[in-house]
């Protein structure tokens, strides 16, 4: 009896958490994809605000993920913030590259994470 209560303990706690990065990636993959349309409208100050804003949830995905995922995430990481210093020192064009290479990256790890669902955002 105490083997099946943790067993289904920890399947409940591996659930829950593939539900917590599920949340952090659909918010992180709008964010980014706003930074990116954003930055192709030359729109600095609020590519750095949808690219930060997609960093921390990045972040918070990251957490969780292990693998081919975690890997994508953390370079997704990578480019939301060579994206922001980029656009603070007014490289719109290069900035917003390197916040659509993020996209990228966030639309991978999804998949690696949850291969039966894909998120549909452009």
């Amino acid at each position: 009896m105490k083997k099946m209560t943790l067993i289904c303990a920890g399947l409940l706690l591996l659930l829950s958490s593939s539900v917590f990065a599920e949340e952090h990636l659909t918010e992180a993959l709008e964010q980014a994809n706003a930074a990116a349309v954003h930055g192709e409208a030359g729109e600095t100050a609020i590519l750095i605000g949808h690219a930060k804003a997609a960093l921390e949830q990045v972040l918070e995905a990251s957490l969780v993920a292990k693998g081919v995922a975690k890997n994508h995430l953390d370079n997704a990481a990578e480019e939301l913030q060579e994206s922001i210093e980029l656009a603070n020192r007014g490289h719109i064009g290069s900035a917003t590259m390197h916040a659509e290479a993020a996209l990228k990256h966030i639309k991978i790890s999804n998949k690696y994470m949850h291969p039966s669902i894909i998120i549909q955002k452009p």
